[in-house]
């Protein structure tokens, strides 16, 4: 029997300075790692819609793929919502679904005697 999958750690996460921003995506490192969780949910309502708020959540996003997870982003700011589409980070955001490639074409069965195929 498949074991439930670990629930998302929460991680707040606000406004940092180049060393927090390490700290803080050691600190994801290590919640990933002991949790077990394939995703970590980081509340972003606390950070202002700005280019240190994308490179926050970039680099733990990167932190996050290279421990074999990922992230979410819980709640941002409609103007930073923009600003990660704008420079084409793609972050699965809480509630969210998540977006894959489309099914392929179902390829139909063809009458080998139908001559108008």
């Amino acid at each position: 029997m498949d074991e439930p999958e670990p629930p998302a750690p929460i991680l707040p996460v606000t406004p940092a300075g180049e060393e927090d921003l390490s700290r803080l995506c050691d600190f994801a490192r290590s919640l990933l790692a002991a949790t077990g969780a394939t995703e970590i949910v980081c509340d972003a309502s606390a950070l202002p819609p700005d280019l240190a708020a994308v490179n926050a959540l970039a680099r733990l996003e990167l932190t996050a793929r290279r421990a074999g997870a990922r992230i979410v982003v819980r709640d941002p700011d409609p103007l930073l919502r923009n600003l990660l589409e704008l420079v084409g980070l793609p972050l699965q955001m809480e509630g969210q679904v998540e977006q894959r490639e489309p099914p392929g074409r179902v390829e139909e069965g063809r009458d080998l005697h139908d001559p108008a195929r």
